[in-house]
């Protein structure tokens, strides 16, 4: 597990750095505008690795007896040996270029995956309005106990504290509501005994990289919000969430934008075909 922790937040630190660069000018444009563009070049660059990861003279092959069975079907369509002949072939030259796909769907599905978290700090969620909205700060505590040890919201940025600290003993867990007041990239800083924490919050009307939360030592919760240094086995806190408001739009909004990135993907990799000259 620590050779996987180290593999993890290596990897996670390249990606953030990646992330952070390319993906910058999200912030100083609209967010349908980017996620096009966004989503337009990802289409292309697929598009070529699959090319060069992909047996094209195979699929070549195989999409040429794809067209040979089809004009068979229609020029003996009153054969029906021929016609049932002809569909189990392109059943079996179905299951073929299913075959051939799997080396690029595996190359190319860590990458993939790792792009789309960090386009997920963008686009999943926005900013909390500052003086507009409350936002609920929960903090995760490891182990479990009949007390809870004492727990504290030392410093925060200009803020109204509408409730809290509300302590959950069943599930170790201690709330927050707050109301930000100013816009910025801002840090929560939490005392629990004789330890502080921190964690970041994102406040503005528009675009930010964010992260709702910041994990402890569940590797999915690592791999999805890389964002922040995780907390360690032995820590006492075992996560630190913020509930960020879903963004409200179909096309860069919570949950949509992933459908509309695919989409225009795959509109990208259907117009660049014959440029890039590839078999699909």
């Amino acid at each position: 597990m620590e050779v996987a922790d180290q593999i993890i937040s290596i990897v996670n630190g390249i990606v953030n750095t990646l992330g952070g660069i390319l993906f910058a000018p999200i912030a100083m444009v609209p967010g349908w505008s980017s996620i096009t563009v966004i989503s337009a070049i990802l289409g292309v660059l697929l598009l070529v690795v699959f090319k060069y990861t992909s047996n094209q003279e195979a699929i070549s092959r195989i999409r040429d007896d794809v067209k040979a069975n089809l004009f068979a079907m229609k020029l003996f369509k009153d054969s029906p040996s021929v016609a049932i002949n002809s569909q189990i072939k392109l059943l079996a030259d179905a299951l073929k270029l299913l075959f051939y796909a799997i080396v690029p769907m595996v190359v190319m599905a860590i990458p993939v995956f790792l792009m789309l978290v960090q386009l997920g700090q963008w686009y999943q969620f926005r900013p909390v309005s500052p003086g507009k909205e409350n936002v609920l700060v929960k903090l995760e505590l490891n182990g479990t106990s009949e007390t809870l040890p004492q727990v504290m919201l030392e410093s925060m940025p200009p803020a109204e504290m509408v409730a809290g600290p509300v302590s959950v003993l069943s599930r170790n867990e201690v709330y927050w509501k707050i109301k930000p007041l100013e816009n910025g990239s801002h840090h929560l800083t939490f005392v629990v005994g004789d330890q502080k924490f921190e964690k970041n919050l994102a406040v503005g009307d528009h675009l930010m990289r964010l992260s709702p939360q910041r994990p402890g030592e569940n590797v999915m919760d690592r791999l999805l919000y890389p964002l922040e240094t995780p907390f360690g086995t032995d820590s006492i806190v075992r996560a630190i969430s913020i509930e960020y408001p879903e963004r409200d739009s179909r096309i860069y909004g919570t949950g949509g934008w992933i459908l509309y990135l695919l989409m225009v993907s795959m509109i990208s990799a259907l117009i660049f075909k014959p440029l890039i000259q590839v078999r699909l």
